[in-house]
């Protein structure tokens, strides 16, 4: 017997620290680990210990008899992994408990945002006798994405957050959240309080495609539709057109995935999860049939993780239609990388290409190899051309009312902290915020998680960007470098309550994490919880004003 990795792996590698016979892989130290779709175990290895199965924290993993209905595949897809990569056992180096210096035996940080990277960089700090870690946040809730941006029916993939609050529950670590950096604080006021400063503020922008008609009314970004469905306060009071029969997504990456099967599903199949209410009864009227996702690349590039292209041919009354006349040179093609990932794509959409359409009332179709011209309406979205790229003298034009595109999250300025227009990310070396310029480092000042590398990877990413910054902070501090705080530990609660008298504390977020649970629970469907989606009745809860 073994045990395989399947649909949801989050790619921390947690799994592969407890692995007595090192059968795991790809590992955080291996080139390809930063480009797997997931991690994959050796069955011709494993010995059925079960220590990686307790170790996911997403519960990713999973005895290959007890498989759960639908991932039987994922039986194969590991073994395959093997076959084309050939398991080498070899020795990790082994590193000691890291110590601050006898010399210098306190070290003092503020990360600003609390979303995976923000949570992964606290717990590699906070493990360490001696530090004392400060976490802001803007919003009266932590967890960023893993709340607003994660899909209401991927529950596995949110319960990461159990990991991340012993983090905050750790009393080294102080919570500081519904305080906006540049509005309530400053980033010199931070370092005047802290050794170092991580900035961890997530993207929280789009990419824009650049052509006529993009800023219509019914052409939106799929980060506002995903933060409207998941009761993101800021985008709570947003409103969708589903009324056409088509939808149109740009971009086949998974959030692009995400949004499609939200629309293709049967709302009943959000009932029992954390989706709003109001989304879920938007999506009972809808009338929407078909959701069409288009890229300008082909299946070897597409975006998308062979997993979430399987789950969506799992859903029922949904058939996935992958026009075979947009593949057949591609997956015919010698691969130019020998990427496991690639080569599950194309098998994929081979398969998906000569299964025969059902009869089904809603599909899903996927579009290769065309690019956007032009979004087309007088006062709203009526329809959308595309051109081919194999031939610019070919263009099609698809009626819709909706258009979504979902082409990538760039980063907006940070108050105080240098930023590359171009890329959309914080300038830096390695976690270490430089000049524009790049010329020289800005002392005390860091950053992690797409701010820092660009909107890339999962949330297992985050770990392993987090701690190389740490890291960095770490090597500063012992060679000197980092600056002592000319404040006391216990005058930064206090200024910071003076600049934000509705601050929410642990114990204040704790609040509105226990009364959502409880009004999950008492939803004629019990659900995880029922979001607040209403700034205004998260801090009623959470500074204690009303249960």
């Amino acid at each position: 017997m073994t045990y395989v990795i399947a649909k949801g792996c989050c790619n921390d590698a947690s799994c592969v620290s407890v692995c007595p016979v090192d059968c795991i892989r790809p590992r955080p130290s291996d080139p390809e680990f930063k480009t797997a779709e997931q991690l994959y175990i050796d069955p011709a290895s494993c010995i059925d210990c079960a220590a990686c199965m307790w170790e996911c924290p997403v519960s990713a993993i999973h005895d290959e008899n007890d498989m759960p209905s639908g991932l039987d595949i994922f039986r194969d897809i590991n073994a395959e992994y093997f076959e084309h990569n050939p398991l080498r056992v070899t020795e990790t180096a082994r590193t000691g408990r890291r110590k601050l210096p006898e010399t210098r035996p306190k070290l003092r940080v503020a990360i600003v945002g609390a979303g995976a990277s923000g949570c992964y960089a606290a717990e590699a700090l906070a493990v360490v006798p001696g530090v004392e870690v400060s976490l802001f946040d803007r919003l009266p809730t932590p967890y960023g994405l893993i709340r607003a941006g994660v899909a209401p029916d991927h529950q596995k993939t949110k319960s990461i957050t159990k990991q991340f609050e012993k983090v905050l529950k750790r009393p080294n670590v102080h919570s500081y959240f519904n305080v906006e950096l540049g509005k309530h604080i400053t980033v010199e006021d931070l370092l005047e309080w802290h050794h170092a400063v991580i900035v961890s503020v997530g993207a929280d922008d789009d990419r824009k495609l650049g052509i006529p008609g993009e800023d219509l009314p019914g052409s939106y970004s799929a980060r506002e539709f995903v933060a409207w469905y998941n009761g993101s306060p800021s985008h709570a009071d947003s409103s969708f057109d589903l009324t056409g029969e088509q939808v149109v997504l740009i971009g086949n990456g998974n959030v692009a995935l995400d949004v499609a099967r939200v629309l293709a599903e049967r709302p009943k199949a959000f009932a029992a999860t954390d989706m709003t209410d109001y989304a879920i009864d938007a999506l009972e009227s809808s009338g929407v049939r078909e959701v069409m996702i288009v890229a300008r690349r082909g299946i070897d590039e597409a975006a998308f993780t062979t997993s979430e292209l399987h789950a969506l041919t799992e859903l029922d009354g949904v058939d996935v239609v992958i026009r075979k006349e947009e593949v057949e040179a591609d997956v015919a093609a010698p691969l130019s990388n020998d990427s496991f990932g690639t080569r599950g794509k194309r098998d994929l959409a081979s398969r998906i290409c000569v299964q025969e359409s059902g009869d089904a009332d809603r599909k899903i179709t996927f579009r290769f190899r065309h690019e956007p011209v032009s979004i087309n309406g007088d006062t709203e979205v009526e329809s959308i051309t595309f051109r081919s790229t194999l031939d610019e003298s070919v263009e099609e034009t698809i009626k819709t009312r909706l258009v979504l595109r979902a082409i990538g999250y760039r980063t907006s300025p940070t108050p105080g902290v240098p930023f590359d227009p171009k890329k959309g990310t914080i300038p830096n070396d390695g976690g270490r915020v430089v000049n524009v310029d790049m010329e020289h480092a800005v002392q005390g000042l860091y950053c992690t998680g797409w701010a820092k590398r660009g909107a890339t990877g999962v949330i297992g990413t985050s770990k392993w960007c987090s701690i190389e910054t740490v890291n960095a902070i770490f090597e500063d501090f012992e060679q000197g470098l980092l600056r002592d705080p000319a404040a006391l530990d216990e005058e930064v609660l206090g200024f910071v309550a003076s600049r934000q008298p509705e601050l929410i504390d642990l114990e204040g977020w704790l609040r509105i994490d226990a009364a959502e649970r409880l009004r999950g629970a008492e939803a004629p469907t019990p659900k995880p919880r029922r979001k607040f989606h209403s700034l205004a009745d998260m801090l009623s809860v959470g500074l204690g004003q009303r249960a």
